[in-house]
């Protein structure tokens, strides 16, 4: 595989229960569009305290993920934010019934913990690379930070991509 041809990976650090996140997705989807399988795309988890259900959004995700349909339970949640603040935790195993996913097993995994210590460690090392706020991207060794402005963040990853 030549270096041009290799998969290159995007890590975009994101808070479940963040407006900026949300906005973010379209973003995503350009890059997903652009890029197509020439990209990892990785969700890391930095769950902001101000955001009361950010952390259990997280650990949604992730057994989303172990579900193996993680995407589209993300963006699903994020297009719903204020159904999340009005329901809480219920909101997160209602809304993976809606989208075929096991809804008892994701309520279960929320009450054992069992992605906790991926969220955590997520978080972790995103204060340790200088992850300040969401939404941030990392790309090539370089740390984007969308979280005071979005403008020309896509056409910078676009360039680091090549």
């Amino acid at each position: 595989m030549t270096e041009s041809s290799a998969r290159r990976t995007v890590e975009f650090w994101c808070d479940l229960q963040c407006p900026d996140c949300a906005t973010a997705l379209d973003d995503v989807r350009a890059l997903r569009a652009a890029h197509g399988d020439s990209i990892d795309l990785v969700l890391r988890h930095f769950p902001l305290e101000k955001h009361k259900f950010a952390f259990a959004a997280a650990e949604a995700a992730e057994e989303a993920f172990a579900q193996g349909r993680g995407w589209p339970y993300v963006e699903a949640l994020l297009g719903r934010l204020p159904e999340l603040e009005r329901g809480g935790t219920g909101f997160l195993a209602a809304l993976a019934t809606e989208l075929g996913l096991d809804g008892e097993e994701l309520d279960t995994a929320l009450i054992d913990g069992r992605h906790s210590f991926t969220v955590e460690a997520d978080h972790a090392e995103g204060k340790a690379i200088g992850v300040k706020g969401t939404p941030t991207y990392v790309v090539a060794g370089k740390l984007l930070d969308g979280s005071k402005s979005q403008d020309g963040l896509r056409g910078r990853i676009d360039e680091l991509l090549g």
